[in-house]
């Protein structure tokens, strides 16, 4: 049986509102208590319209925001309430790649200084060995060595989104949480990336859990589709057998109105 790489129990993600100091606090129920396991190598896609706590459990999974609730396993250590230092070391292990490149990678760094902060940070390799490690990863992601001493703003936003994917893999990580990855470019650069991604896996033996609101983007990157419906998984399983015969009414809806 494969390894378990990423299990998820009654995970849930609750924030509460007031709109002044006297009014009467509001919860919001962005997740809740969504249960789901990804084996060695899966692809797990993530589905759901806009608001259904999609790219909430993405950032719960990286421990960008803390849970309210329930436990997330990584190669069945607990992480759910680790804290920042604890971490760090599991870092290494799960990464994930943003859908808008411009807001994620900083302006004043050249791609070479991009590439190599988390090199420097996670000590993958050795201080001598770092310059061939940059280069290494830009041939990995399909970019040229002159690209090094560029600035994103000088780059594409395809080839930008290759260097957030240069930045996910520079760690070693096996859990990719990709978060909408293509779907800020444009439609004869999303192929190109999806591709790459697809490469990638199968070249690093690499775990997904793919966040997108394209139903052909998922029926091709991912072997389980879990639906979201405000914050809840509401339907899981084959990727065909829930594109073919959704069981859940909102599930049906979706595919109608996106496929």
């Amino acid at each position: 049986m494969p390894e378990i790489a990423l299990k998820v129990e009654n995970l849930s993600k609750h924030f509460i509102i007031r709109n002044n100091a006297f009014s009467k606090k509001k919860i919001i129920k962005a997740v809740e208590k969504i249960n789901f396991e990804v084996a060695t190598g899966e692809s797990l896609g993530l589905i759901g319209e806009s608001g259904s706590g999609k790219t909430t459990v993405a950032n719960l999974l990286v421990k960008l925001l803390e849970p309210s609730e329930g436990t997330i396993r990584l190669f069945g250590k607990d992480i759910t309430h680790l804290s920042e230092e604890s971490m760090r070391p599991y870092r290494c292990d799960i990464q994930i790649i943003f859908q808008y490149s411009q807001a994620m990678l900083d302006p004043k760094m050249t791609i070479n200084e991009l590439l190599r902060e988390p090199l420097e940070i996670h000590q993958v390799v050795s201080q001598h060995q770092i310059d061939d490690e940059v280069n290494r990863l830009l041939k990995m992601v399909g970019l040229s060595e002159t690209e090094k001493a560029k600035f994103p703003s000088q780059l594409s936003g395809g080839q930008n989104q290759r260097i957030l994917i240069a930045r996910a893999i520079a760690t070693r990580a096996k859990v990719i949480i990709c978060d909408e990855p293509v779907s800020s470019l444009d439609v004869s650069i999303q192929g190109q990336i999806l591709n790459l991604l697809m490469r990638l896996k199968q070249e690093l033996d690499l775990t997904y859990i793919f966040i997108s609101h394209d139903l052909n983007v998922v029926k091709h990157m991912c072997h389980r589709i879990a639906v979201m419906y405000q914050g809840e998984i509401i339907e899981i399983g084959p990727t065909e057998k829930v594109l073919s015969n959704p069981q859940h009414q909102y599930t049906q809806k979706l595919i109608h109105a996106l496929l």
